[in-house]
């Protein structure tokens, strides 16, 4: 089986929406857990700082991935750059490298 640069390219547009659907549910979360809970105790400033994060990652992975046309770069980038927002996540919620 050949895969094409249109088969490559259609991927890339549903990884695409995918990757923004989840920033908006990420988003969202918090908005409905502190309707039904007090555990969570969200902010502007922590909104702001989410925002930053995960829209500034996101638009990274866009910039790269509109450069460069090689899938595995495009896949392996967008790997990285979700593993390093992770990273920056966990350790503004909890800390682990402190």
């Amino acid at each position: 089986m050949n895969v094409t640069n249109q088969d490559l390219d259609q991927l890339w547009k549903v990884l695409r929406m995918m990757g923004w659907g989840a920033v908006a549910l990420i988003m969202l979360a918090p908005v409905v857990a502190m309707r039904f809970t007090e555990e969570v105790n969200w902010t502007t400033t922590d909104f702001v700082f989410a925002g930053v994060l995960l829209i500034g990652g996101g638009a990274l992975i866009e910039l790269v991935a509109w450069r460069v046309r090689n899938p595995v770069i495009r896949i392996g980038f967008a790997l990285f750059v979700i593993a390093i927002v992770g990273l920056i996540w966990v350790e503004a919620a909890v800390g682990i490298f402190h």
